[in-house]
């Protein structure tokens, strides 16, 4: 017992000294881990519970101006390598998701981001324009699920054309700091990041998920996701996320990234943000190792921070870049 305590006074020295702090669009986050669009987040409590967990800042479920019935269930399955799903997107429509977005803030102060996607261009223009009254910290763009191709077509973030056109419309209709979600399933992920800071995004969230892709159960014969196809994410798609945000650092190195996909560790976290993320968006991990994960990770860190000289975790953003 007196072990255990002699260990938490440790780590809670290391911690005062090394500073979590990230500064993304101008909005502090306490710490760089961000719960990703889609994981939870469907109600006001979730979503201030995985604050209190430790997360730095939430991101909530994509926002429809209309209700959006998704995908029929089973709609997600997971194994130690990967996770897939194909939700769909579901939503209850704009009118609940205001009603969300009120009842966290006035549950936590930690920085919001919302989510916000639609099917035609001119809708993400009026989606923004709604959720801009209640005052998110920043609004994420999502233009890139790839398991709804069936329903809506291809992507917008599959076009630079599309992607900037998106852009655009939400930057007229808002001031609030804009991250637009891509897709790893385009030729060249940079030039499509390059069309929407030039069309007034603010910062980049990548990766969205891998594929799709397909599994089927052999003893049923039966596909495993009811939509045959869904996003492929989890460890599996790691190296791909870093790979993606090493590149869109090198190229715009001035704008920030939340970077996801496949992130399994508090390792993991700092391998990303080295490679170019500022913040470091969380989902599948949740579904590997429960809600300890967010104070785990935090603590791996910091005890890394702390065993290798860096008082603050702003420091080691890209330095992938000057070796």
């Amino acid at each position: 017992m007196i072990e255990k305590f002699e260990k938490i006074e440790i780590q809670s020295k290391i911690s005062a000294m090394v500073n979590l702090n990230v500064d993304f669009c101008g909005v502090k986050f306490e710490n760089p881990l961000v719960l990703a669009s889609g994981v939870l987040g469907v109600t006001a409590g979730s979503l201030a519970r995985v604050v209190e967990l430790g997360a730095g800042g939430v991101t909530t479920k994509s926002l429809w101006r209309q209700p959006h019935p998704g995908h029929k269930n089973p709609v997600m399955f997971g194994t130690e390598h990967y996770f897939m799903n194909a939700v769909g997107l579901s939503d209850a429509g704009l009118e609940k998701g205001i009603e969300t977005l009120t009842e966290l803030k006035e549950k936590t102060d930690a920085p919001l981001i919302a989510n916000i996607v639609a099917a035609k261009i001119e809708d993400f223009g009026s989606i923004a324009e709604s959720i801009d009254i209640l005052q998110p910290d920043i609004i994420e763009i999502n233009i890139s699920c790839p398991n709804v191709e069936s329903e809506l077509g291809k992507p917008f973030a599959c076009s630079r054309t599309d992607a900037a056109a998106v852009t655009k419309i939400v930057r007229s209709r808002t001031r609030l700091p804009l991250a637009v979600k891509l897709s790893p399933n385009v030729e060249n992920i940079v030039d499509i990041a390059k069309s929407v800071v030039d069309a007034g995004a603010n910062a980049i969230t990548a990766i969205n998920t891998v594929g799709p892709g397909m599994r089927w159960n052999i003893d049923l014969c039966s596909p495993m996701l009811a939509n045959r196809v869904g996003g492929i994410s989890g460890p599996a798609i790691f190296p791909i996320a870093v790979k993606s945000v090493f590149d869109i650092h090198a190229a715009l190195p001035n704008t920030p990234i939340i970077a996801t996909g496949g992130i399994n560790s508090g390792r993991d976290v700092l391998e990303i943000m080295m490679a170019g993320g500022t913040l470091a968006g969380v989902g599948t991990a949740l579904y590997y190792h429960g809600d300890d994960f967010w104070k785990n990770a935090k603590a791996e860190i910091t005890e890394w921070l702390d065993e290798n000289n860096f008082k603050n975790i702003s420091e080691v953003i890209g330095i992938f870049h000057k070796k």
